[in-house]
């Protein structure tokens, strides 16, 4: 089977033969195509910035760039693969010569749900598309249903988070070829794996962006954002902006058969438009490829703006399927480290509480003042929503990354703690995300990396030693200088997962209890929460580090928790029901006392009987 995605950006081979190439530049008079480093040809004007030409000799393969009048040579920003990094030559892409082997799959619904977040750079010693392709039977065997891959937009280097991507068409080359890329989401299907992208529609990386050069009206300086103007999605010009980033969406969905897209960031995008991008893009792919089989938007939102998450009279999403919670995350490694620096300082007053609400309503702030937000207020009513509209987790890339060490949860917790957390996390109706390595306690950090030119690396560096400079264990400057260069090879190699470790010690118990958490899951769970909604949720307060939630996952079965996240032992109501799950902690005589020790947590199911 055959799949491509036909756009007005970049190029298309044609069926008569040779290639179209096209491209938006509003800022000068004349455009030169350069084909395989040599052949300058004049493009046509066709008005309102558009330049194009057809080449009957260019074929799959041939590299071009675009010349400008003033000399600068630069890659089509809607190139499908720049081989030689950000700043070489565009290569033409037939996608028409791949053959995908899964065309009877049409995804996974929603609520099955359980993603995996991996960094292709570091999943694997290959650091490729490859490399992630032969884990995937050991994904499928540990219970995740999907993938979550870390943007892979060809960024400046040959490392990087993938933050900083320039070419959004484009897979970064240091992974593989685009064909690669496909290959890999053609075997993830086989295993009955869904594959999500993260993607970057709120900024241009730093560093290999040359879009100012010839299309200024790409970015609106009306909107000022960390990285300079904002992307222009409401001013002059902003119909060619949206449409280039809705093609992208819909690109990736249609042409590589990607089952979502995590859309990084929607709170740092500027737009004072109605439609904006986001219902826009949002309403297009569910009018488009939406129709045929499951495909799903998750949004990264720190501003918890409920109605993008909106769901019709039948349950379906208006527009997003769901979001990042990053508020259970804070307020669960405040209540297991004790740790209230920076954003954590908003989750320090009465964590249980949060967390309660986080469970049974969505989002802790939903329009209250937000201490670390200098007191603004923060967030949407949420309670209305279904509990798979919220992501939770205890480790992401960003949660972990964003440390100066790059610390994961089994660092800086106990075995305990880390228990309690991760049972709540997989066993509640909330979807889970675990972040790679996190199912085996990885000794691996997940640090800040980057591969930037000399200047822009020292800046960076500096930069994030500053950042930490306003934390108290960083007052001492020589603390400062321990922390790990990310422009340094070294900095991105200790990364890199270890699997040899997967079969000895704490590393293979721990893996042993995702293992069964995500089973029970699949058994005890899934069943229930097409049909869930909120699950009209009763929570209760044991103390101030402990409480019971009892959701209502449809009229005849109760799933029920008990948590004690505190260092005291707690006396608890007997639960009714069949115990899904304990942990370790707790004996048969707590259960049968209603005793629960120091960080315990117990799931049961109530099933009615009907006579």
């Amino acid at each position: 089977m055959k799949r491509c995605h036909i756009m007005p950006f970049g190029t298309e081979i044609l069926e008569s033969g040779g290639v179209r190439f096209r491209l938006w530049a509003p800022d000068v008079a004349e455009v030169k195509l350069q084909i395989n480093g040599s052949n300058e040809l004049l493009m046509t004007a066709l008005g309102t910035g558009w330049f194009q030409i057809e080449v009957p000799s260019a074929c799959n393969g041939s590299r071009y760039r675009f010349l400008l009048p003033c000399g600068l040579l630069v890659p089509d920003p809607a190139s499908r693969f720049n081989p030689e990094d950000v700043q070489g030559p565009s290569e033409v892409i037939n996608p028409s010569s791949f053959n995908w082997s899964d065309s009877n799959w049409l995804g996974r619904p929603w609520e099955e749900a359980v993603i995996y977040e991996l960094h292709v750079g570091t999943f694997t010693p290959a650091g490729n598309f490859s490399g992630v392709m032969e884990r995937l039977d050991y994904l499928a065997r540990l219970g995740v249903t999907a993938i979550e891959i870390m943007p892979v937009a060809d960024f400046p280097g040959r490392r990087n988070w993938g933050y900083d991507g320039v070419l959004p068409f484009a897979p970064e080359s240091a992974y593989g070829r685009p064909e690669d890329f496909k290959r890999l989401i053609n075997a993830a299907h086989e295993h009955g794996l869904m594959v999500l992208l993260d993607v970057v529609y709120n900024h241009f990386g730093p560093e290999g962006n040359f879009l100012h050069a010839y299309a200024s009206k790409f970015f609106n300086p009306r909107h000022v954002t960390p990285w300079g103007a904002a992307i222009n999605f409401d001013a002059e010009g902003s119909d060619t902006v949206r449409d280039f980033f809705i093609h992208n969406a819909i690109y990736w969905l249609e042409e590589y058969h990607l089952d979502g897209l995590r859309l990084d960031a929607v709170h740092a995008i500027c737009d004072d438009s109605s439609p904006d991008i986001i219902e826009e893009l949002s309403e297009t792919v569910r009018h488009s490829v939406g129709q045929e089989r499951h495909v799903h938007l998750v949004l990264e939102n720190e501003r918890n703006q409920a109605h993008y998450l909106n769901r019709n009279d039948i349950g379906e999403p208006r527009r997003a399927t769901a979001q990042w919670n990053d508020d259970i995350h804070h307020v669960l490694h405040v209540l297991a480290s004790g740790e209230i620096d920076g954003y954590y300082s908003s989750y320090g007053i009465d964590p249980a509480r949060l967390l309660g609400r986080c469970l049974t309503e969505g989002f802790a702030f939903q329009g209250e003042p937000s201490p670390f937000h200098q007191g603004k207020q923060r967030g949407e009513p949420s309670g209305h929503l279904p509990s798979t509209a919220f992501v939770s987790f205890s480790q992401n890339h960003d949660q972990v990354g964003n440390r100066a060490f790059g610390e994961r949860l089994c660092h800086i917790v106990s075995p305990a703690a880390l228990e309690a957390l991760t049972s709540l996390l997989l066993l509640a109706p909330q979807t889970p995300l675990l972040f790679m390595g996190e199912e085996f306690a990885a000794a691996q950090p997940f640090l800040f990396f980057c591969d930037f030119s000399q200047e822009l690396a020292r800046a960076v560096t500096e930069g994030r030693r500053s950042e930490f400079s306003r934390f108290d264990f960083f007052s001492d400057i020589s603390k400062l200088e321990t922390i790990p260069d990310p422009n340094t090879v070294k900095t991105f190699t200790d990364c890199v997962l270890d699997w040899n470790a997967v079969e000895h010690g704490h590393h293979r118990s721990t893996l042993e209890l995702y293992r069964r958490l995500l089973l029970l899951r699949r058994e005890w769970i899934v069943p229930y929460l097409a049909g869930m909604r909120s699950g009209t949720p009763r929570l209760a307060f044991l103390s101030d580090r402990a409480l019971s939630v009892h959701w209502h996952l449809d009229k005849d079965h109760t799933l029920s928790l008990v948590a004690n996240l505190s260092e005291k032992d707690i006396e608890v109501k007997l639960i009714a029901g069949t115990l899904i799950f304990a942990t370790g902690n707790l004996s048969a005589n707590s259960l049968a006392t209603g005793q629960m020790p120091p960080w315990s947590v117990a799931w049961h199911m109530q099933t009615l009987t009907h006579q």
